[in-house]
């Protein structure tokens, strides 16, 4: 009688300890499942920023592609139309909608360098090609000429220049002047002016600092001074 007592008190306790055993394991298995979600959620997030990042990286990568392609095809035109200006003496625009003309051709024999310099220099000018700077000498003509061009493009090659390299600088009615390296300075454009002497025949070459920024259109100038020459 005990006996069965005792087996139908367990079997008792059994039946009313179930719904608990249900009731936590319906919790574990929502705790489980949510924890899934937030599993699911964290990867999805970290494989949208993957696809984001790739994206990015393939738009600067086209962006960068683009800027040297335009520049490159610019300066093809730049240089159709300098050679029928120097043939014809009549000024031509390298494009049908331009708003600027070839002024000079910027060469320099020791590093193979041949760029055709326009006449201006705002940004729109100078992403086609190196440009001159009305507020300075004429090129060919007494003074100082300032001349600019961007870092990572038409004027990257400035980086590799040394003192007593010769730069040239041709206008389209044949006049040809040369020029020797003197020396090459970084100037702040928030504290200095570069404002070389008026009286002095040189030709200045400016583009933005350090030629590897990250981040363009900082305040640091690169600047290679070249004095005339008379051979």
């Amino acid at each position: 009688m005990e006996t069965a007592f005792v087996c139908g008190l367990r079997n008792w306790n059994a039946a009313k300890s179930l719904p608990q055993q249900r009731t936590d394991a319906a919790t574990s298995h929502a705790m489980e499942t949510s924890r899934m979600q937030r599993i699911a959620k964290s990867t999805g997030r970290r494989k949208a920023i993957a696809a984001a990042s790739l994206v990015l990286a393939a738009f600067c990568a086209l962006d960068a592609g683009y800027i040297h392609a335009k520049a490159a095809l610019a300066q093809a035109l730049l240089h159709r139309a300098f050679d029928h200006q120097a043939q014809t003496g009549e000024a031509m625009k390298p494009w049908p909608w331009a708003d600027t003309v070839p002024v000079a051709r910027l060469t320099v024999p020791g590093h193979a360098i041949e760029r055709i310099v326009l006449e201006g220099d705002s940004g729109r000018i100078l992403a086609f090609g190196p440009g001159w700077s009305p507020a300075s000498a004429t090129p060919g003509r007494h003074g100082t000429t300032i001349l600019s061009g961007h870092r990572d493009t038409h004027f990257s090659f400035l980086q590799t220049l040394a003192d007593g390299d010769e730069v040239q600088l041709q206008t389209p009615d044949g006049t040809l002047a040369r020029y020797r390296i003197a020396e090459r300075f970084i100037a702040d454009s928030r504290t200095q002016r570069i404002a070389p002497a008026a009286d002095a025949d040189e030709l200045w070459l400016v583009t933005c600092w350090p030629f590897d920024a990250v981040v363009p259109g900082g305040p640091l100038r690169f600047v290679a001074r070249a004095v005339a020459t008379k051979s």
